[in-house]
């Protein structure tokens, strides 16, 4: 049976929940430039190839994505004045994950991961499970229990030094860098276009923000969206860090969900 839960009927959704109390998975993206390389998908279709995968491994369902995530900020995404870029103000992104978490809920869902797909969405996923469990408590569900998962924090150590091996830039530099980069090339290499990887040198920001965001006010912003370098990106590379991501989140949520036997599938 398929993990995808908007791909089954009601009446078979219904019945996993009764039957199994499954983990559900719910990714939160973006629609954000990526740089010329990559699309503009990758905050949502990365997060949700491994939580598909994850959920095969442990009989968890993978609920719709929301999409569209909080706005870009320039020392992290390259900000939201580059065309192609969709965002949420706070207040709506918070507002979406109460409410999704409240409808699983209602359903009978007691266990959610939120995949967190986009750096800036961090705490606005962060309210909005404060909210919906206070509406929850308020409405006598009180079991319920929710993680938030930024897929990149499972890179280990000798995954670090496999895939940058001159240095990691940090996470806030690595946008549309070498890990989304060599994700794409082994999820989905059809929309990577190798023959414009950047190739210049790591945005040199000061140690604040400007208002507006824009080109102008952000002189040492690359033109090209990209924060960094991704010429050493490698579907290799993709495929090291997907299997470490895969394995390393069956891990957290089974011993978090407390199941069993589960984690270690193909």
């Amino acid at each position: 049976m398929t993990v995808r839960m908007t791909e089954l009927s009601w009446t078979d959704y219904d019945r996993k929940v009764r039957d199994e109390n499954p983990v559900v998975f719910v990714t939160v993206g973006s629609h954000e430039q990526h740089g010329p390389h990559l699309p503009m998908c990758c905050d949502e279709v990365i997060p949700t190839a491994i939580a598909e995968k994850v959920a095969e491994r442990i009989g968890a369902l993978v609920a719709p994505s929301i999409v569209f995530g909080y706005k870009s900020q320039v020392r992290s995404g390259g900000g939201n004045h580059i065309p192609g870029t969709i965002s949420l103000d706070a207040a709506n992104l918070i507002g979406t994950i109460k409410d999704v978490i409240c409808e699983l809920a209602r359903h009978g869902i007691r266990r959610v991961v939120l995949m967190d797909g986009h750096y800036e969405n961090t705490m606005m996923i962060a309210e909005g499970v404060d909210l919906a469990l206070r509406d929850l408590r308020r409405d006598g569900i009180t079991e319920i229990k929710i993680m938030r998962i930024g897929y990149y924090e499972f890179t280990s150590p000798d995954a670090e030094k496999a895939v940058w091996p001159d240095g990691f830039p940090t996470w806030a530099l690595e946008h549309a860098g070498v890990m989304e980069t060599s994700l794409m090339m082994h999820l989905y290499p059809e929309l990577v276009h190798a023959d414009r990887l950047p190739s210049h040198p790591p945005a040199d920001f000061p140690p604040y923000d400007v208002f507006p965001m824009t080109w102008e006010n952000w002189p040492s912003l690359p033109k090209d969206g990209a924060l960094v370098a991704s010429t050493t990106a490698s579907a290799a590379k993709g495929k090291l860090l997907f299997d470490e991501y895969v394995q390393g989140i069956a891990k957290a949520v089974t011993a978090e969900f407390g199941l069993k036997g589960t984690a270690q599938g193909g």
